[in-house]
């Protein structure tokens, strides 16, 4: 009775398992990036605003680090394809504005 009846079970929650892992991964890396590019977003912001750049620059900055925070706050509610979509509008939007300059 030790014969592939027995293993199927342990195939199918190693692959259970695995996929687990994956989505895990995928939340934290999603999370992880969106908090980062928000920080680095604001900080920009911050350091456009204090000097003499038009008006649009730091709140071009801002605006995509508003949407860098959305995408890590879906990241880490398992929207992980939503938040990539998300950090990518939000580099986007800061690069954009970086080109007022």
């Amino acid at each position: 009775m030790n014969g592939p009846a027995n293993s199927e079970p342990s195939d199918i929650q190693e692959e259970y398992d695995g996929q687990g892992l994956d989505a895990r991964r995928a939340r934290w890396t999603a999370s992880g990036t969106g908090a980062l590019l928000t920080l680095a977003g604001l900080a920009a912001a911050a350091l456009r605003a204090a000097g003499s750049d038009p008006a649009l620059v730091p709140t071009a900055y801002a605006f995509g680090a508003a949407v860098c925070a959305l995408a890590a706050v879906l990241g880490s509610r398992g929207r992980t394809r939503r938040a990539l979509w998300l950090l990518i509008v939000g580099v986007m939007v800061m690069a954009l504005g970086d080109q007022f300059d």
